[in-house]
């Protein structure tokens, strides 16, 4: 069974991220999501554990998903769990630009390979930073983000 690795800060998930696990899970017989705290994006809206929990239920209609968390590399967790590959989803050519040099720079450290799944059209111009913007000056993200989001945002706003 291959076992594939989608790591993210997922603050919080949104139907961009579902449609790569979606595909994924198709695809392969394992896809470990993992949520991180990202130092790079500022400080998190949901902390780690409502993440997982957020992740859980907007992916628990998909039988072969297993949630973490890590602080880690992400190497040495695609290592601790038996990933095959990375995954990553790209939006748009400035996705590809840094996401490769990360794949380039985690090939190059452990002999894992990154592999880019592009999103649906539909979902290519979501991003999580701007979901929390809209919710936080009370614009409507339902149609963005899982019900279970859409729930937790409407109550954190």
């Amino acid at each position: 069974m291959t076992v594939v690795l989608y790591p993210g800060s997922f603050d919080p998930i949104h139907n961009g991220h579902v449609e790569i696990v979606e595909t994924a899970s198709r695809l392969f017989g394992e896809v470990v999501v993992a949520a991180m705290r990202n130092p790079q994006k500022g400080e998190p809206l949901f902390t780690l554990d409502e993440r997982k929990t957020l992740i859980e239920e907007s992916l628990a209609h998909l039988p072969n998903i297993r949630v973490t968390m890590f602080s880690s590399l992400v190497v040495d967790l695609a290592r601790e769990i038996g990933a095959d590959f990375i995954i990553k989803g790209l939006r748009a050519v400035s996705d590809f630009e840094s996401e490769l040099q990360m794949a380039q720079m985690n090939r190059s450290i452990s002999e894992v390979d990154t592999l880019f799944i592009p999103s649906a059209s539909q979902n290519s111009f979501l991003a999580s930073k701007l979901i929390r913007e809209v919710a936080r000056f009370g614009g409507s993200v339902e149609s963005m983000v899982p019900d279970p989001v859409a729930k937790y945002l409407a109550d954190r706003y």
